[in-house]
């Protein structure tokens, strides 16, 4: 039932280790066995396995990102210190999560600045703990209270990691009938009645001469003061303005 194939390896097929044949392997790994090395390496497949599902997988291929942590579990391997006293798994964990971690930070699409997922990490792992002591789900006031940051900050950061969402993506589906998140979205700014307002709009400016049609455009889509206006079109501002009110008038009267 836990069985699962990934990257074409099946894990139900994976050895596992006891934590002294895990202690005995690593030993004669740390004196250059080759073969201890890559069996050690296939019976901690199982160890990555579990640090994905930390992970949402809906915008990443699960092969890559196994792979991925797959390079983490072998760094670990190679600075593995016998002296540490702990076990394998408690020093590996860590350099899988950060392998991970890196290999979505540079291939996001969406480039977030270091600072922010800094903190948007530490607000992470803070809701694990105080999920864990408080036995809720806490706050994002007692998440910031706790890694000593503005509320402000920690909302930012966690949006700021958020993985993009395809307009194209199904949020509802029912009898073969997807319904796309492109669906829901409502466009208070351009609704029906704007958009036959701006045709309305484009075709009173057809109907104003060339001069009225330059003063409208430098003095309302350039942003340009009337003075600015007079001088580039070589006419007095009082020119200027008596043109623009003219021209508003007969934009507003075909309207």
């Amino acid at each position: 039932m836990k069985k699962v194939i990934i990257c074409g390896i099946c894990t139900a097929d994976l050895p596992r280790l006891s934590s002294k044949e895990s202690e005995e392997m690593m030993k004669k790994i740390k004196e250059g066995d080759n073969a201890a090395r890559k069996r050690f390496i296939q019976c901690n497949l199982r160890l990555v396995l579990s640090v994905l599902q930390r992970f949402d997988l809906r915008c990443e291929s699960s092969d890559d990102l196994f792979q991925v942590g797959c390079i983490g579990m072998i760094k670990a391997i190679d600075n593995f210190d016998l002296k540490h006293n702990v076990k394998f798994s408690t020093y590996a964990v860590p350099m899988i999560i950060g392998e991970i971690r890196r290999y979505l930070r540079d291939n996001n699409s969406i480039r977030v600045s270091r600072s922010l997922k800094d903190i948007a990490y530490k607000a992470l792992r803070a809701k694990e703990e105080l999920s864990s002591t408080l036995n809720r789900e806490p706050t994002i006031l007692e998440i910031a209270n706790h890694i000593e940051v503005l509320e402000e900050d920690v909302v930012i950061a966690l949006e700021a990691i958020q993985m993009p969402v395809s307009f194209y993506e199904p949020v509802y589906q029912d009898s073969g009938d997807s319904i796309y998140l492109l669906e829901q979205i409502k466009d208070n700014k351009n609704d029906d009645k704007k958009w036959v307002e701006y045709i309305d709009l484009e075709e009173a400016m057809k109907k104003l001469t060339k001069k009225e049609k330059s003063i409208i455009d430098m003095r309302f889509y350039q942003g340009k003061t009337q003075s600015e206006v007079a001088e580039d079109i070589g006419i007095s501002q009082a020119q200027v303005s008596r043109l623009e009110k003219n021209a508003l008038s007969r934009i507003k009267s075909q309207i």
